[in-house]
C-alpha cells in the first residue's frame, strides 16, 4: 500500500454559494425537531412516501420528472442531530451497479456503525441499477436523468430541509464501483459543489483499452436500465459527453480537493465479472493518479489485495479524512 497525503488549501466557494442561496430562498433550513416531510416539496421533487421514525435513518421516496419511476433516498443523521441547532457537513454516498444494488446498499453493509459518533450527514440516493450517474443519450423506458436528479434537485433539497453547510467546504461525494465513477464525475463537472471526492473501486478512465468502460456503461445501461438505450450513444459515442465525464481528461478539476482512491490488486481469477471490473479499475486509477501527480495535485491512494468489493476499514479511513477536510460541525 502506498499513500499520498492531501494538503489543505484555501478554496473558492462561489459556485457552492449559488446552491446555498437557492436553498434559503426556498424556505431555509429546518429547525431542530422539524420533519423534512412536513416542510413540503421543492426543486422539482414531490415526496410520495417517507419514514422519519428512526432517529438516525430517515427515508424518502420522490416523484420527479427527471426519473420515470419514484427513486428513494436514505438520509443518515448524526447522533445528537435532534438535540441541538448545529449545522453539519454532508457526504453524498453512491452505490454501485447491478440489480442487487440500490440506495439501501450501505445500510445493509453497516453504515450506521461506521458513522456512529461522526459529525456528518450521509445522503444515500438511488442511482439506478445501471444509471451511471448520467443523463443518457437515449432511453426506451422513460426518463432516467440521474445526473439532473442528484445535482439539480436532491442537493438543493437536502440543503433546504436539513441543517447543512450549503457550500463547497460543506460537501463531499464518495461511492463504490459505478458510484465511485459517479463521485469522480460529479466532483469534476460540478467543481463548486464538493470539496472531497472518493472512489472505492470506481473506474477513473473511460477511453483506455479502446473505451472498455464506456462500452460497459453502454451495454449494462441498455440491458437493465434503458431498455436498449445507452448512456453515451451506440454505435457512435457522444464524444463531448465522454470527454466531459472522463476523470482522466478533467485533471485540473480536482485541484484544491481532497482525493481518495481505492483499488484491488488481485481480482478473483474464477469470477470473470470481478476480474474485468477490478482490472479496469486498477489500470484506470493508475492512469488517473499519474495525471494528478504530473499536475502536482495531492491525493491519497490505496492498492490492496482482493477484488471488486467495499472494504470497511478503508471506508472508515476515508470517512475520517472527509470529516477532517470539511467544515467542522
Amino acid at each position: 500500500m502506498s499513500t499520498h497525503r492531501h494538503t489543505r488549501r484555501n478554496v473558492i466557494r462561489a459556485f457552492g454559494g449559488v446552491t446555498a442561496a437557492a436553498a434559503l430562498e426556498a424556505g431555509g433550513v429546518l429547525a431542530s425537531g422539524t420533519s423534512a416531510a412536513a416542510a413540503g416539496d421543492g426543486f422539482g421533487l414531490r415526496i410520495v412516501d417517507h419514514d422519519e421514525r428512526d432517529p438516525r435513518m430517515w427515508f424518502y421516496r420522490f416523484a420527479t420528472d427527471a426519473i420515470g419511476w419514484e427513486p428513494g433516498v436514505n438520509v443518515l443523521l448524526p447522533d445528537g442531530y435532534h438535540s441541538g441547532g448545529r449545522s453539519y457537513p454532508v457526504l453524498y454516498l453512491f452505490h454501485g451497479g447491478g440489480t442487487d444494488q440500490d440506495f439501501i446498499t450501505f445500510d445493509r453493509m453497516g453504515i450506521r456503525d461506521w458513522t456512529a459518533g461522526k459529525p456528518v450527514i450521509v445522503v444515500m440516493p438511488d442511482g439506478g441499477h445501471a444509471g451511471w450517474y448520467s443523463n443518457p443519450v437515449s432511453s426506451n423506458t422513460g426518463a432516467r436523468n440521474w445526473e439532473s436528479f442528484h445535482i439539480a434537485q436532491l442537493v438543493p433539497w437536502i440543503d433546504a430541509n436539513f441543517r447543512t453547510f450549503a457550500e463547497y467546504d460543506g460537501r463531499a461525494v464518495s461511492g463504490f464501483s459505478m458510484g465511485g465513477f459517479g463521485a469522480l464525475k460529479y466532483a469534476a463537472k460540478y467543481y463548486g459543489h464538493f470539496a472531497s471526492v472518493s472512489a472505492h473501486s470506481g473506474p477513473a478512465s473511460l477511453r483506455r483499452d479502446l473505451g472498455l468502460v464506456t462500452h460497459w456503461a453502454n451495454a449494462s445501461s441498455a440491458a437493465v436500465e434503458l431498455g436498449g438505450g445507452t448512456v453515451y450513444g451506440a454505435p457512435l459515442w457522444d464524444e463531448a459527453r465522454v470527454t466531459a465525464d472522463n476523470p482522466v481528461q478533467r485533471i485540473e478539476s480536482y485541484r484544491n480537493k481532497r482525493v481518495f482512491l481505492v483499488a484491488g490488486t488481485s481480482p478473483d481469477p474464477v469470477n470473470w465479472f470481478d476480474t474485468v471490473n477490478e482490472t479496469q479499475v486498477l489500470a484506470g486509477q493508475r492512469e488517473f493518479r499519474a495525471g494528478l501527480g504530473a499536475a502536482g495535485i495531492p491525493h491519497e491512494w490505496h492498492e490492496v489485495p482482493g477484488g471488486h468489493f467495499v472494504r470497511p476499514d478503508l471506508f472508515r479511513r476515508d470517512l475520517d479524512g472527509i470529516i477532517a477536510r470539511l467544515r467542522t460541525a
